[in-house]
């Protein structure tokens, strides 16, 4: 089995046809290793999002190909792909998604319930204690803060045991100091329990929980940091918007 939770190779991703295609991505070969915590970063229209969203087989590439563990994506009916993405991949985005008339428990719940699955009122409890939850379970949307809502949403995430995490903008809608907790929280997963995590961002602060920062610009790969600061990332950022297209 390979190291890599995901891999693409020779990944790129057109849209549109005839004399005007845009190219998101530009034959990307990227691997994400097991257990670790990547931030993909980069000037606004670099490729990030269509570099998520065809890692976790949200979209299809134009050409090349997405692995996850040893299956491969571009291979897979849209029925399948729709099991992997249910069973073996967990979302976080910026607007945490969560259904106003439901309580955190039966937010969290979801996921099992659309898969058929009667989910276990102790695994619940257990994925809210574990995003520091507890006591909240009975608490809808309305009445939880936007840093416990976007906890509820990443232990509705977890509820599955995914694979691989992949998290957009996660902190994006959240002051800096709740940011901080759920990136705290993000880190404390890879680190304790080895969960795999994939993160885009804008921001230099919360690609520093990252092990390593993947840098896109114009849909191809512009360098990478390894246990870079915030300081350092935001000065590599600057330099790669500075260089003329």
């Amino acid at each position: 089995m390979s190291d890599n939770a995901i891999h693409l190779r020779s990944v790129s991703r057109q849209y549109g046809s005839g004399d005007g295609p845009v190219t998101a991505l530009d034959r990307v070969t990227l691997g994400f290793p097991r257990g670790t915590f990547t931030a993909v970063m980069g000037p606004s229209g670099s490729g990030k999002s269509t570099l998520l969203q065809c890692s976790a087989g949200l979209d299809r590439p134009t050409s090349g190909s997405v692995t996850v563990g040893d299956t491969e994506l571009t291979e897979l009916s849209e029925r399948r792909l729709t099991l992997l993405r249910r069973e073996r991949i967990g979302f976080v985005f910026q607007a945490f998604n969560l259904l106003p008339s439901l309580t955190a428990e039966q937010n969290v719940a979801l996921p099992l319930r659309l898969a058929g699955r009667r989910p276990g009122k102790s695994r619940v409890r257990e994925v809210l204690r574990q995003v520091g939850l507890d006591g909240r379970e009975g608490h809808r949307p309305s009445e939880m803060s936007g840093g416990q809502q976007q906890r509820v949403a990443l232990a509705r995430a977890l509820i599955t045991r995914p694979e691989v995490l992949f998290a957009d903008e996660p902190t994006g809608a959240l002051d800096s100091g709740t940011g901080r907790q759920v990136l705290s929280l993000l880190r404390g997963m890879v680190d304790a329990e080895g969960q795999t995590i994939v993160m885009v961002t804008h921001d230099p602060v919360a690609a520093s929980y990252a092990d390593r920062v993947v840098l896109l610009v114009d849909g191809r790969l512009g360098g990478e940091l390894i246990g870079a600061s915030a300081s350092d990332i935001a000065a590599r950022l600057t330099k790669l918007e500075a260089v003329p297209c």
